[in-house]
């Protein structure tokens, strides 16, 4: 049965955990998702399931490693300085294909930098921030329904591709008290658990490692794993179109600012200025799919982001830099009104069209 509740954003993310049949959540507090280990230490254990405030980042992530081994659903929360804490433990987890869930509700940053939302880990987040080859598959909610909704999601590919998924958010997000529609999870799907750790009697010994005894062992792997990730490239881009259909001009923005982003369209859309957003959900698969069909057909895009620029550059491999692509910035914590956003791509039009004369 569904039912409409107000909770904070790191409360949403902790029941959609608890409906989502987590049974294991392993973390340490850190300013702004302390919320996510509250929420579940006051209502996990009630639903069967066991939260464990770790000595610090790095062990909890390995207690997600050797949870995971089990098959048990598990979850950690952290913010942006914990969240780099775990990043050995989170390659070692995608080389031995373990399914977990990684909340990251980021802060600005460099080093403690301060509390405020950003979306300063991108990079982090979609290019592997620990060593070798790999990809989390990262989701990016703008609003508290996804918060819940993607929190479930990423669950399930967690289980059906046996990687970890990052639920990336920031302080604003997780802080931010809105009304949410819990849903009823439906029933899981199945997949292969002939590979988890639970006990060899009556069957042959197994090991989840990821030391490449040989090269061509090594080689072997990262092929397998190569191949892997193209299929999920290929299967799991998700994005939103939003005013789209005739757009000359497009905006590129996720989470917060993919928000505030909607509302710098219809204020553009009121003094005539056709533009539109593509707001990706997943920031890894990046979603390249959605600008194809605009390619050769608008003028040309911004990306707002709350960092110096990172997205923009997955932006520009997405339209084979055949599309100007210009960066609108906030930093620190700080957030763009929709108003600030479009002077900026205001001043952007004015260029182009003075260049078009021109030629």
């Amino acid at each position: 049965m569904e039912e409409k509740v107000l909770l904070k954003g790191n409360e949403i993310i902790g029941e959609a955990a608890i409906r989502s049949g987590c049974k294991l959540f392993f973390g340490y507090p850190i300013t702004p998702s302390t919320e996510v280990i509250e929420y579940l230490s006051a209502n996990l254990p009630g639903q069967g399931g066991t939260v464990l405030q770790a000595e610090d980042e790095i062990g909890a992530i390995n207690m997600c490693y050797g949870a995971a081994c089990t098959g048990s659903r598990v979850m950690t929360a952290s913010s942006s300085p914990g969240v780099s804490l775990k990043q050995e433990g989170l390659s070692y987890s995608a080389a031995v294909e373990l399914p977990m869930v990684i909340v990251n509700v980021n802060r600005c940053g460099p080093g403690l930098g301060g509390l405020g939302p950003a979306q300063s880990d991108y990079f982090q987040s979609v290019k592997g921030g620990g060593h070798g080859d790999y990809h989390l598959i990262v989701l990016a909610p703008s609003k508290a329904q996804e918060l819940y909704d993607y929190t479930m999601q990423a669950f399930d590919l967690a289980d059906q591709y046996r990687n970890p998924v990052m639920v990336l958010t920031d302080g604003y997000l997780g802080q931010t008290m809105e009304p949410v529609v819990l849903k009823e999870r439906p029933p899981a799907q199945e997949w292969d658990r002939s590979w988890i750790v639970d006990g060899a009697e009556g069957r042959e010994k197994r090991i989840l490692a990821s030391y490449s005894l040989t090269n061509e062992i090594g080689e072997a792997n990262n092929l397998y794993w190569e191949a892997k990730y193209k299929e999920i490239q290929k299967k799991e881009q998700q994005w939103e179109e939003f005013h789209t259909e005739d757009a000359d001009y497009l905006i590129v923005s996720y989470g917060t600012t993919g928000r505030i982003s909607k509302s710098t369209v219809l204020n553009a859309r009121k003094k005539g200025i056709k533009l539109g957003l593509i707001r990706p959900i997943t920031l890894w698969p990046f979603p390249v799919n959605a600008f194809k069909p605009f390619l050769g057909k608008i003028k040309g895009i911004v990306t707002v982001e709350l960092n110096t620029g990172q997205m923009i550059e997955d932006v520009k491999l997405a339209v084979n830099c055949g599309v100007p692509v210009e960066l609108y910035r906030r930093q620190g914590g700080m957030l763009p009104t929709e108003t600030e956003i479009l002077e900026y791509i205001e001043e952007m039009i004015m260029k182009t069209d003075a260049k078009e004369v021109q030629a």
